[in-house]
This record gives C-alpha cells, sequence and structure tokens, in this order.
C-alpha cells in the first residue's frame, strides 16, 4: 500500500511538475488527462484512483507521463489487423464507457455529454468495427480507415452510429477510406446512423453493403466535397429519411440489388411537411441535387437509379448519369408490373439546371417518370430507352412483347417511355387526371426505340413555353392525355411508328418552331384524338405523317397551307411568296422515309405523304409556292387542313 502511495505521489509531483500528461491505460485504452486540468486525483481504499471524474480500478491499468499534446473532446481509434488502440481526451473521459473484443470497438456516450466529441478513424483491420450510441451531436472523422466486419460484436455494419442527432462524417482530405460489412448481423448498412448524416470534406469513402444497404440514415443525408463510391450493395446504395441533399463532390454507385439513392418519408402517419426554410426540421422525402457529380449504375430488377418520396429538385450544376439495366417485374403486393427507371418521384420533379444523362435499356425500362408534375425551366436532359414492352400478368412474363394491348389491362405491362408524367386513374366508367408537364427552357434529348415506346407522355396537359425539345422514338412522340399547349421554344419530333405529336383532347399552338414527323398511314405528324381539334394561332409548324389530323379553324387563327408528296431526312422544305421566303425548315435526320405503317393503323400510304405548313404571314385563299427537297407546288392558304382522317393513337400504356 506504501509503494502505491509513493508511486502516485511522484506521479502526482511529475505532472504538476513538468506540465505534461498524465497516460491511464486500461486494456488498449489510453485515457489522456492534460496537468493543466487534472486539479485533485482522489485514491481510494488503495484501489481505486479518480481523475477528473473518470474512476479507474489500479489492478486493471497502467499509467505513464509524457509531453503528448492532447485535444479536448477527441477520442482516436487506431486499428491494426486483430486489435485497436483507443486515445480518449482527459476532459471527455468521465462521460464515456468504451468495450473492446479485439479490433472490435464500442463507445457509449453518458446523457451528460454537453459538448460535441470527434471520433478520429484510422488504420486496417480484416476484423473489426465501430459503435459509438449516445444522444449528442457527434463528429467522424475517417483518415485512411480499412475496417471489414467479418465477425460481428456489436453490429454487423462496419461503422454503426446509435445516435439520433447530427453525425458529421468528414472524410480527411487525402485518404481513402474503404468500409466492408458483415454478411450477417442486424445491421440496416455497412455505414448506419441513426439519426441525420452530413458528409464532408474532400477525401474519398468506398463502401461494401453485404447484407442491406451501403450507406443508410434513419433521418436526412448531405454530401459535400466529399467523394463516396458504393461498389455494391445487397439492398439500397444510399437510403435515407426526410431529404438527401448533394450540394458538391462525387457520388457513385453500383452492383446493388435494389435502388441506387432511395429517400424515404420518416413519419408516415403525418405526413411530408414539404421543403422548409434551410431544411430546418424537414421530412418531405425530397431529393434536392444541387452541385456536383452523381453516377449510378443499376442492373437489378425494376430498380430506381435514384428515387424519393417527396419531390425531386435540380438546381445550379449537377452532372447527374444514371444508367438502369434491369428488365421489369410483377408486384405481388399491388398486383401490377414494375419497371425500372432512371430518375423517379411519387411528387414534383422541377429542373432548373444542370446535366442530367439517363439511359434505359431493360425491358419497360424509363428515363424519368414523376406522379405530380414536371417543371423544366434550365438544364441539359438526355434520355434513352431501348427495353422492349413488358409483360406480365403473375403467372406469366415476356420481356419483349409485340402485341396489340388495347383490350390487356394496364396492371399487366409497362411500356418503355423516355419521360413519363402524372396519373391517369380509373374510377368506373370515368378518369381523374393528375400531374402535367411544364416546360420554358433548357435542353431536352429523347430517343426511344423499343416497342410501343413514347418519347414523352403527360397524363395530364401538356407546356412547352420555351426551351429546345427533340424527340426520336417508336410510338408517339409527345402525348398528353390531355390538352396540350405549344406556345414557344424549339420542337423536333420524328415518331417511326406512330403520331409524333398527338393530344387527347384539344392542341393549341401559339408560338415556337415545331417539326413533327409520323409515321405513314393513319399515324400524324400532329394530332388531335377524335372530336378535338388542333387550333394554331401562331408559331412555325412543319408536320409530316400519313395525316395530320383535326386543324381547325378559330377565331384569330393563323392559316395552314396543306400538300402532299416525297420528303427525305435533311432535306429542306420552304414557303415563299413569290422570292420571299416566309419559312423554311429541315428535315430531322432521324426522319425515314421508308417506315412501315403506324402501329394500330390502316397502312396503305407512303409515310410523308400529308405535308402540314403553318407560319405568319400567310393569307386564307392566297397560293404560294412550297418547296418539299427538289420539288415544289402552287399551295393555297387555308384555316383548315384538307386532311379530314380521324384520330390517330390513343393515350399510350403503362
Amino acid at each position: 500500500m506504501k509503494k502505491i502511495y509513493a508511486f502516485i505521489s511522484c506521479l502526482v509531483v511529475a505532472i504538476a511538475t513538468s506540465a505534461q500528461t498524465l497516460n491511464v491505460k486500461e486494456g488498449n485504452v489510453v485515457y489522456q488527462f492534460p496537468s493543466s486540468q487534472t486539479g485533485e486525483m482522489t485514491f481510494a481504499d488503495g484501489t481505486t484512483l479518480t481523475v477528473m471524474g473518470k474512476t479507474f480500478t489500479l489492478a486493471n491499468v497502467s499509467m505513464t507521463v509524457d509531453e503528448t499534446t492532447v485535444t479536448d473532446n477527441q477520442v482516436t481509434v487506431v486499428y491494426g489487423s486483430s486489435s485497436a488502440e483507443v486515445y480518449v481526451a482527459g476532459n471527455v473521459a468521465q462521460y464515456l464507457t468504451v468495450e473492446q473484443s479485439g479490433a472490435h470497438v464500442s463507445i457509449t456516450q453518458s446523457s451528460d455529454v454537453a459538448d460535441e466529441i470527434t471520433y478520429t478513424l484510422s488504420g486496417t483491420s480484416s476484423d473489426g468495427e465501430f459503435y459509438m450510441a449516445g444522444s449528442y451531436k457527434s463528429t467522424i472523422v475517417l483518415n485512411g480507415l480499412t475496417l471489414t466486419n467479418t465477425t460481428p460484436v456489436y453490429s454487423g455494419a462496419a461503422i454503426h452510429i446509435q445516435n439520433g442527432k447530427r453525425i458529421n462524417i468528414k472524410l480527411t482530405e487525402g485518404t481513402t477510406n474503404t468500409l466492408t460489412d458483415a454478411t450477417s448481423g442486424s445491421q440496416k448498412g455497412c455505414l448506419y446512423v441513426k439519426g441525420h448524416a452530413e458528409f464532408k470534406q474532400k477525401g474519398t469513402l468506398n463502401v461494401v453493403g453485404n447484407l442491406k444497404h451501403g450507406i443508410k440514415a434513419g433521418e436526412y443525408i448531405t454530401v459535400k466535397n466529399a467523394t463516396i463510391n458504393v461498389t455494391s450493395a445487397a439492398g439500397d446504395g444510399i437510403n435515407c429519411t426526410q431529404y438527401f441533399q448533394m450540394e458538391s463532390g462525387t457520388v457513385s454507385i453500383s452492383g446493388t440489388s435494389d435502388d441506387g439513392i432511395q429517400c424515404d418519408i420518416d413519419d408516415t402517419e403525418t405526413g411530408s411537411t414539404g421543403e422548409t426554410t434551410d431544411h430546418e426540421d424537414e421530412d418531405s422525402g425530397n431529393i434536392y441535387l444541387e452541385g456536383g457529380t452523381i453516377t449510378v449504375n443499376c442492373s437489378a430488377t425494376a430498380a430506381k437509379g435514384i428515387k424519393g418520396e417527396g419531390d425531386m429538385i435540380v438546381s445550379g450544376s449537377p452532372v447527374v448519369n444514371v444508367t438502369t439495366t434491369g428488365n421489369g417485374e410483377w408486384d405481388d403486393d399491388d398486383e401490377e408490373t414494375k419497371a425500372a427507371c432512371g430518375m423517379s418521384s411519387d411528387g414534383n420533379i422541377t429542373i432548373g439546371g444542370g446535366t442530367l444523362t439517363l439511359t434505359a435499356t431493360g425491358a419497360g425500362g424509363k428515363g424519368m417518370k414523376c406522379d405530380g408534375v414536371l417543371t423544366v425551366t434550365d438544364g441539359s436532359i438526355t434520355v434513352k430507352t431501348s427495353g422492349g414492352l413488358y409483360y406480365n400478368n403473375g403467372s406469366t412474363e415476356n420481356t419483349n412483347y409485340t402485341g396489340n394491348t388495347d383490350n390487356v389491362s394496364s396492371d399487366y405491362y409497362s411500356s418503355p417511355k423516355g419521360i413519363k408524367v402524372g396519373l391517369k386513374t380509373e374510377s368506373g366508367n370515368s378518369y381523374t387526371y393528375s400531374g402535367g408537364i411544364v416546360i420554358s427552357g433548357g435542353t431536352i434529348s429523347v430517343t426511344t426505340s423499343g416497342y410501343n415506346a413514347e418519347g414523352i407522355e403527360s397524363k395530364n396537359t401538356l407546356y412547352i413555353t420555351g426551351g429546345t425539345v427533340t424527340v426520336n422514338s417508336y410510338d408517339d412522340g409527345i402525348n398528353s392525355a390531355k390538352e396540350m399547349y405549344l406556345q414557344g421554344g424549339t420542337i423536333t419530333v420524328v415518331a417511326s411508328a406512330n403520331d409524333a405529336i398527338d393530344s387527347n383532347a384539344n392542341l393549341y399552338i401559339s408560338g415556337g418552331t415545331i417539326v413533327a414527323c409520323g409515321a405513314s398511314g393513319a399515324e400524324c405528324g400532329i394530332d388531335a384524338a377524335e372530336g378535338y381539334s388542333v387550333y394554331v394561332t401562331g408559331g412555325s409548324l412543319l408536320a409530316i405523317g400519313g395525316s395530320n389530323n383535326g386543324v381547325s379553324s378559330t377565331s384569330g387563327s393563323q392559316c395552314v397551307l396543306s400538300t402532299s408528296g416525297s420528303v427525305s431526312a435533311n432535306s429542306s422544305v420552304t414557303v415563299k411568296n413569290g422570292s420571299t421566303t416566309l419559312a423554311s425548315f429541315t428535315v430531322p435526320s432521324g426522319y425515314s422515309s421508308s417506315s412501315s405503317s403506324g402501329m394500330g393503323g390502316p397502312g396503305g400510304g407512303n409515310n410523308g405523304s400529308n405535308v402540314l405548313i403553318s407560319c405568319s404571314g400567310l393569307s386564307s385563299g392566297t397560293s404560294y409556292t412550297v418547296t418539299l427537297g427538289s420539288t415544289s407546288n402552287s399551295v393555297t392558304a387555308s384555316t383548315t387542313s384538307s386532311d379530314s382522317m380521324g384520330g390517330g393513337g390513343g393515350p399510350g400504356g403503362r
């Protein structure tokens, strides 16, 4: 006992005189007490020592004094192959309970913690983990960490943060960090945060999710500057609730068995809060893409590249590249087919900037889909789909169905589409329509080649007031279930087997430059459904097809010229009044004059047999020279198209 007193006395004197640090080592955990903070140390019963509120059993510890500099509120974990060393700053020692089994480390914060603690993790272990529980916001610094959890002790995750507060996850610049979780356990992700996770700094994080998700947060996730690579996941690449925000940095996701990025509403009973100021207390299920680069490659059936239960807002200058290759599948719960999609929102999608490239190659795949309103004011959007029509009635599957779908329940098939927006819901013998499309700027290019594949489809109204829209499709190029308004912009559409522009209600053209090339037979360059009309009051229009249906006179209408003749790709179409050119168009390179008759149409006509032109400066009853390539005709202007054929294709499939 006297020797112990003497030893403690010597340590106290050494600390006091040298202004150094007392290191109390318990197993592989070192508690570091700076001399300037230790104050009075209590030695009781010859068995315990209390320093800064932390009590140690002397039989379990060793103590040294050195010149180590200690930073308050810091915990450092250095991993080795089969063990880990933990260093705890003295000012927080009394608030932490540290447990350890080999390289498996668990730290529990007491509820008395009142300052943010930073945990810095480094080193390499082939069988380790980091588990932290608490109720105060914290920071996790990854500083060159390679951590694989092979035999779970506290959790199957590589990093598990059982803390419902804000967790900063800082990736030290210049470092590469790799996390791999166990193939068994109770973890929801390789890196799991119960609260909200904010990824920061310019380091790199590689994640392998063997059991479920790659990265999972119980609340929101934000990414700024960090580089995150999820190279495989048994579930989603990144999964969170409340909202997901990408400010800058790089996110790359591949090898998932489900969606790339998925964000849901947390409180399903209360429902969405909608977007809030600075996202304070927000639970919207929204996805905000504001900058950086996102690359997602999904091969799973019916997987979504980026999926939000709320709205999706794209602003600033993000670069988004999403490729889905999976086919559709039958959903037993909803008793309908589901298909893959690049970007999917249960709410609205608003695009005000950025560069989006969306590719879907699987059966029934779609580039972009939302149930609400798609609004495009700026940015560049490129969509390509090449999969066939997916059919599945719950017992029979066909990934390249080419039959007639008129009498097939829409629950049984998913048509490939470039952009699909809104909902058309059947109730008895009537329908309700929601959502819609509003395009006022930006550049949109859509290419679809699969059977029954439409380019841009709105299940409600559709407005184009500006921007550049180019569509090359198999089925309808641009289709709306309700009224369509073309008021500005540059619109170029080629549909190889159906109508180029098809409204299932009235179609109003009042501005812009429009070139619409449909198929032959009954398929139209421009079409309003039977019983409706196309009203032209402005803009420049060239419509080529087997017919052009429903162009009617209206108060203040702009005259049209209707003729027929052979038209070929890249050729010019001009309208002259004497020597004055009133309009000049170039037939799109994607147009083929040898295309077959349209889907569902009677066929029999050469593609491009009907040509409809409208532009300013035309007077009813006046003849103008219309030149189709090298052939010129004299055509008399009218307020009504001479083509009286019936309406073309219907609203399309799911």
